[in-house]
């Protein structure tokens, strides 16, 4: 390939991208799982090292590490579960206080237009018929969505622990595809990918359990209705980068408000969320993940979208730990390092325009090393 021309090169460079994107798109229910199960054996394979040492047996070894993972999904479904329950069982003051709403809203509305009460009933009448028909249409579905989602959670044990036993196996055909010379390369970026992906899915855990307490805990103490459940569902929803967060806002608004006549409870849980966001995303979250890979905000929402579009939610979730993979092998790779610069938020000091240097392919002053340097100054 080095003896390629350049435009030889490109081409098939975003042939790969467009292939590999299709791929995605028709298998993303056979691939995803097997992403999703290869980050999770990385997640417990600490767990798994340390039984080995200790005398294990391999299969207990592999299996133990599985069902602690198990129970503590288990323990957040059921949490969740019985979060819920008690937002159910609060349905009729919940009915009352969204027609209190809509009474406000319609009142509202008739002062500042020419639309009667009865017109916006008619509307809200024929808007509810209309969602009632999606819904009918998207129930219709739901067979077949449960049953690939019960596929999706049985075939997952099962790659987790193939993986594990067969791991020295997969390690082996990694290096057979690279020279001898290039070895001590893909050992490093080996390391660095668990140690980014464990760092990351570990940093993870931690963040929906900080989030859920003080954010819990934070609106129980000041007596907000349903505040766990808000509390979980934000934290769970801000794994999501970017649109998670706005996401969350809204389901936090929307509890709030069927739980409450008033607006002063809606007002504290935007501030209470907007406080615990700006801590977590300034000092608790980099230093618990503490990743030496940073993706620029373009493409971690770029890689967002597109992994909700290709997967749904599970995308969503596995993009930002994708795309951090892939900057580390592009990083090491001389042909593909210019793709790692495009993912990667370490902007240059001068203009490529005006500063020749900063076209080529090798280590250029950054503004965040600039500010590094400084600061130790």
């Amino acid at each position: 390939m080095t003896d390629m021309p350049l435009t030889v090169k490109r081409s098939i460079e975003l042939l790969g991208i467009v292939l590999i994107g299709a791929v995605l798109v028709i298998g993303n229910d056979i691939i995803m799982p097997i992403i999703m199960a290869f980050f999770i054996s990385i997640l417990i394979l600490p767990i798994f090292r340390k039984l080995v040492k200790i005398k294990f047996p391999e299969v207990a070894a592999i299996i133990v590490p599985i069902l602690m993972l198990a129970v503590f999904l288990g323990l957040i479904i059921w949490f969740f579960s019985a979060q819920v329950g008690m937002l159910v069982q609060d349905f009729p003051d919940i009915k009352k206080n969204v027609g209190i709403h809509v009474k406000a809203l319609q009142d509202w509305i008739g002062k500042i237009s020419h639309i009667s009460t009865n017109e916006q009933a008619k509307f809200i009448q024929e808007k509810s018929d209309d969602l009632l028909g999606m819904a009918g249409k998207a129930a219709s579905g739901a067979a077949v969505t449960l049953s690939s989602i019960f596929v999706f959670v049985g075939l997952l044990p099962i790659y987790i622990y193939l993986m594990l036993f067969y791991k020295d196996i997969l390690l082996r055909f990694i290096f057979m595809w690279f020279k001898a010379d290039h070895h001590p390369k893909v050992k490093e970026a080996i390391y660095e990918t668990e140690a980014i992906i464990k760092n990351y899915l570990v940093g993870l855990l931690i963040q929906v359990s900080y989030m859920t307490i003080l954010l819990g805990g934070i609106l129980l103490l000041i007596g907000i209705k349903h505040a766990l459940l808000i509390g979980v569902i934000f934290a769970i929803l801000n794994l999501i980068p970017y649109v998670g967060a706005l996401i969350g806002n809204l389901i936090g608004v929307l509890l709030t408000l069927t739980s409450s006549t008033e607006i002063w409870p809606v007002v504290t849980v935007l501030g209470v969320i907007a406080a615990i966001q700006f801590l977590d995303n300034n000092i608790l979250m980099p230093r618990i993940v503490g990743s030496k890979v940073k993706i620029n905000a373009l493409f971690a929402i770029l890689g967002v979208i597109i992994g909700g579009s290709i997967a749904g939610v599970s995308g969503m979730f596995l993009s930002m730990p994708i795309i951090a993979v892939l900057k580390v092998i592009f990083d090491r790779t001389e042909t593909f390092k210019q793709w790692g610069v495009l993912l990667g938020d370490e902007r240059p000091t001068k203009s490529p325009m005006t500063f020749a240097n900063f076209r080529k392919k090798q280590p250029v002053n950054t503004k965040a090393g600039v500010e590094k340097t400084k600061e130790k100054d």
